[in-house]
């Protein structure tokens, strides 16, 4: 029997990260009870003090054991903390050295959603593969640099270091345990159960390019607003390096150090976002979309589309159209 802990966190939290996989974990203990069969996991709430409320006393929650208690587990859960994620990092410091002794005495770790937050702030993913939500993806790489950052990606396992991306996708990962735990069939029968899409392993389509503009550089901040309201046109770096007043070489090399894109990534990001947003919003086909973003070959376009979202733009349009009223079949 898996021993697995769920961290109730300091400060606030997503309530929901935390209720979630202790649910999905106890149905699997359910299902194998009604098969006569012995539970799979014991599964624990741990804390800093036995009782924690979230949500301005909505939620409360009783841990089973606090960290001044002496036990071994197999599987720590570090679910989602809320709010400012550098302050829930300070909060949640006191977890860190029971984490590590935890991993060093044989446990795995695995954070959902924003627990990437305290997972990275161990150390114990550093130079590894580690996602989290796209929100939070750009914090997420100016503090914790030494981690390679997968932003796309649902789920990644690091040799028993495991991280989901945003949201709901935490469920994903807890599925892809169930199946590393007991099996494929239990895995499969939870998602049923759950309707969950157990095959989903990229969060592209869900981000949002907002223009990572969280940082001090003024003069490239004034470049990202140019290429935001001109991205239509032919954008040339020497032009973006006049407009900033830099050497073409000394503009190329504060663009990427402030954004973490090169300038051409940038503005494929910015053009294929301005797709999206006319995909859902307008009846304009493909190419007319294609070209209203500043694109005339429709296959760099459509290769370009899914290489960012991981949809083609007619599969896109499918899901998010705002345009298309739902249908239930007759």
């Amino acid at each position: 029997m898996k021993h697995i802990s769920i961290l109730v966190p300091a400060g606030d939290a997503v309530v929901g990260s935390i209720e979630g996989p202790h649910k999905v974990l106890s149905q699997v203990n359910d299902f194998l009870r009604d098969r006569g069969q012995e539970p799979a996991f014991r599964i624990e709430l741990v804390s800093l003090t036995k009782h924690r409320t979230f949500n301005r006393g909505l939620f409360t929650l009783h841990a089973d054991r606090t960290l001044d208690e002496d036990f071994r587990t197999d599987l720590i859960i570090i679910p989602a903390p809320h709010g400012d994620l550098r302050e829930a990092v300070e909060l949640n410091e006191a977890f860190i050295p029971w984490i590590l002794a935890q991993h060093a005495a044989g446990a795995e770790v695995a954070s959902l959603c924003l627990g990437a937050f305290i997972l990275a702030a161990t150390g114990l993913v550093d130079g590894r593969q580690c996602a989290t939500h796209w929100l939070g993806a750009q914090q997420f790489a100016a503090m914790f640099p030494a981690v390679h950052l997968v932003a796309e990606q649902v789920i990644t396992d690091e040799q028993g270091l495991y991280s989901s991306g945003g949201a709901y996708s935490y469920l994903n990962l807890v599925l892809y345990l169930i199946e590393k735990y007991v099996s494929r069939d239990m895995a499969v029968c939870c998602a049923k159960v759950f309707q969950i899409d157990i095959g989903r392993r990229s969060q592209s389509p869900f981000v949002i390019f907002q223009g990572q503009k969280d940082h001090e550089d003024e003069p490239i901040k004034k470049a990202q607003e140019f290429i935001e309201k001109n991205f239509a046109a032919r954008l040339a770096v020497d032009e973006l390096a006049a407009l900033c007043c830099l050497s073409r070489r000394n503009f190329e090399r504060r663009f990427k150090k402030a954004t973490s894109n090169t300038v051409a990534e940038y503005v494929q990001r910015v053009k294929i976002e301005a797709a999206k947003m006319s995909l859902e919003s307008s009846q304009e086909n493909v190419n007319e979309v294609m070209y209203s973003v500043g694109y005339s070959d429709t296959k760099a376009f459509r290769t370009l589309f899914k290489r960012i979202t991981g949809v083609s733009p007619v599969a896109y349009r499918d899901k998010y159209s705002r345009k298309t009223p739902a249908r239930l079949a007759a």
